[in-house]
């Protein structure tokens, strides 16, 4: 059953200290199984390194099974890797989120109806950063050594939603007006009623081994 790819990158394309690539390795390849699997229900995601130059023939269009869930296998679309700043939501230690409460009530009172959540996590697919969780977080351990892994890799259903795309959609995705001139899922994707699926790897062990989580509104 052939793979599906979902997202390549190349370290050149990339802002510098995104992701550390492997010694050797200047590409980054993520593909999945096109079907949705036991727990975590979820395409099953498969993370590559590459070095390009030893890459051979290549293939004019990858093939696809037939039977593959159609909202699982993303329409080819080109990626312009673009550097935000973020801030952990979920993920912020209590005691900041404590100590920071009235910061937050004063951000939505200038800036309705937007609240703290709005401007920390940068919504769709991305590398790196603090992931965007809908019901909770899930981090995964590593096997190896038993520490949290590090995120990888968000896959999302949407790039933006009806509210965050005010904050995040990039001006050139915005007509004369200021309103939104494309689409908020460009890939087709539906993870599960518009989730995303996560991947994390652990950079402390030498092979990099990497995990996944899938998490729905």
């Amino acid at each position: 059953m052939p793979m599906v790819p979902v997202v390549q990158v190349f370290r050149a394309d990339l802002p510098a200290g995104v992701v550390p690539f492997p010694e050797g390795a200047d590409v980054l390849q993520v593909l999945w199984c096109p079907f949705t699997h036991e727990f975590p229900a979820s395409p099953w995601p498969l993370v590559f390194w590459r070095d390009s130059a030893a890459v051979q023939a290549v293939l004019p269009a990858p093939p696809t099974d037939p039977a593959a869930t159609r909202w699982q296998v993303p329409a080819p679309c080109v990626v312009y890797p673009e550097r935000v700043t973020e801030y952990p939501n979920w993920d912020l230690p209590e005691d900041l989120a404590d100590e920071w409460r009235d910061d937050f009530r004063r951000l939505k009172a200038a800036i309705p109806p937007h609240a703290y959540s709005d401007f920390a996590e940068a919504p769709g697919t991305k590398l790196g950063g603090y992931p965007s969780w809908f019901t909770g977080e899930g981090w995964v351990d590593c096997e190896g050594c038993g520490g949290r892994m590090d995120h990888l890799l968000t896959v999302a259903s949407w790039e933006c939603d009806g509210g965050s795309w005010h904050i995040w959609l990039p001006l050139e995705d915005r007509d004369e007006d200021g309103g939104r001139a494309v689409p908020v899922d460009p890939t087709g994707l539906d993870l599960g009623s518009l989730g995303s699926v996560y991947l994390f790897e652990c950079r402390a062990c030498p092979d990099r081994p990497f995990a996944h989580w899938w998490d729905c509104c």
